[in-house]
């Protein structure tokens, strides 16, 4: 069969149309929007970010492990710097002419640029693909700048590729994966609003976001909504939601009796939380229990807690918004209705996240308005990234007609991108097959909550064989759920 062909780009020349300042072509190259002067954020006065390794030329190859059908030290391996954004390309000696770009997740508020290779690095060099990963020109919570670093690096492929001697032809296909933001990145990358807007466009063939923020600034909001009904449960409800600091000691008395060290344990107020905190993340779902008492993810959330909307000044106005919540005390419908009436109700500023006429939005979306093949992959003990996060995202695919270009798939992980190199890899093959040879993978039903909550959900997918690229933790964790007894049949 012929590959699957990506339908025209509608809705994206149609909002280009729009918005006066984007022009440019579709032919894939660089076009950058006219400049048109538009307000500055916290973010854009960040600028002293300095590259980790800034003379680098090369990074060190894969070692030889058993198993290996290719010598992972025979690759072309090239490091620089671009645009103020460190990178790395690998090109394996048998090139197969496609190209994988490699999204990393959160950095943190530093200003040292760390370029982080994908976990997959092996496999791709197996079969032939050439990789390559920015470090993005800023740290933060910055997805803007991680497309535009992301698509720009991509397009100079060749001309890295030239300037070491070893011309190439273009890439006969583009693909994008990454984790956490850098699944952000990778499902924003892929929208027509981000092929409009962007400065650096480009149109990729297929993606694979994993343990993704798919529900991009909906992400904020599950913050935000568990900081006011822990605040509600404990009993200090109307407390100002930024002055967090002053009141976080008596809310983890309140509900926990053990936290953030594990196993985290929970007094009777702590009970109800817990059940809110399921339905918050995804409903009734297995894993959940050992996730919050083990899984250690959900310890960066109470981190966060107290922000004052701008997602530390990437926005200039609030964008979280918890209007919507209906928070949920299972089998206590007199305690969850208290709860709703007392937690704190937060309303996102409508010009927080804007259309921009420089580019991008601040945060850009993931509306779903996507046309190539898209498998996703997220562990259902993710507290930092949600399960409910897939949730999210499906439904906005479905809402605008493009179902037929989404899978999903649950891993039973119980922690923050908890994945095995086989459940990637594999994820990664399937979404080229269907992209390929026209053949839509199997995934999971991540919606209907009676089919997410049998205890063999996520099984279908999860691979519990590890490799020389599967970290240490991983590992644990894996025997941790093993020990528990809550391990997939067969496995």
């Amino acid at each position: 069969m012929e590959p699957l062909r990506a339908r025209p780009f509608l809705l994206a020349l149609v909002a280009a149309a729009a918005l006066a300042a984007c022009g440019g072509g579709g032919d894939g190259s660089s076009s950058a929007p006219s400049p048109v002067p538009e307000e500055t954020r916290v973010q854009d006065s960040r600028t002293a970010y300095v590259p980790a390794e800034p003379n680098a030329t090369t990074f060190a190859p894969l070692a030889v492990a058993a198993g290996d059908t290719v010598d992972p030290g025979s690759t072309s391996r090239w490091a620089g710097v671009l645009g103020g954004a460190a990178y790395r390309v690998e090109v394996p000696a048998n090139w197969n002419g496609k190209l994988v770009m490699y999204a990393h997740g959160y950095a943190g508020t530093g200003n040292t640029l760390v370029v982080s290779n994908p976990q997959i690095r092996r496999h791709l060099i197996a079969n032939g693909y050439a990789w390559a990963a920015s470090s993005y020109t800023k740290n933060y919570y910055d997805v803007r700048v991680g497309v535009e670093d992301t698509n720009a690096l991509a397009l100079a492929f060749n001309k890295i590729a030239a300037a070491n001697s070893r011309p190439l032809a273009a890439p006969s296909r583009i693909y994008i994966t990454g984790v956490s933001m850098g699944g952000h990145i990778t499902a924003a990358a892929i929208e027509d609003e981000a092929f409009a807007t962007a400065n650096n466009r480009l149109r990729y063939h297929g993606a694979v976001p994993m343990c993704g923020v798919l529900g991009d600034a909906e992400l904020f909001d599950y913050f935000a909504g568990a900081q006011v009904s822990a605040q509600s449960l404990a009993g200090v409800a109307t407390y100002p939601f930024t002055q967090w600091a002053d009141i976080q000691a008596q809310v983890t008395a309140a509900l926990f009796t053990q936290f953030p060290t594990a196993p985290v344990t929970t007094t009777t107020l702590g009970n109800r939380y817990k059940s809110v905190l399921k339905n918050l993340t995804g409903g009734e779902r297995p894993l959940f229990d050992l996730s919050l008492a083990y899984g250690g993810s959900f310890s960066a959330v109470w981190g966060v807690f107290g922000g004052d909307g701008t997602v530390n000044g990437i926005l200039n106005k609030p964008v979280i918004d918890t209007n919507r919540f209906t928070y949920t005390i299972d089998n206590d419908a007199a305690a969850s209705a208290t709860l709703n009436a007392t937690a704190q109700r937060l309303t996102a500023d409508p010009e927080a996240n804007r259309l921009r006429r420089d580019g991008l939005r601040w945060i850009p979306v993931t509306s779903g308005n996507i046309h190539i093949p898209v498998v996703t992959l997220h562990t259902l003990g993710d507290l930092y990234v949600p399960f409910s996060m897939e949730q999210i995202y499906q439904k906005r695919v479905a809402a605008k007609g493009n179902g037929q270009w989404l899978v999903q798939r649950a891993i039973r992980g119980v922690t923050h991108c908890d994945f095995t190199v086989v459940e990637q890899a594999e994820a990664f093959d399937a979404m080229i097959r269907w992209e390929q040879d026209g053949v839509k993978p199997a995934g999971d039903d991540v919606v209907t909550s009676t089919t997410v909550a049998q205890p063999s959900y996520g099984c279908t997918f999860t691979r519990n064989t590890f490799g020389p690229d599967d970290s240490a933790t991983t590992q644990q964790l894996r025997g941790l759920i093993a020990s528990s007894g809550a391990t997939c049949p067969a496995q």
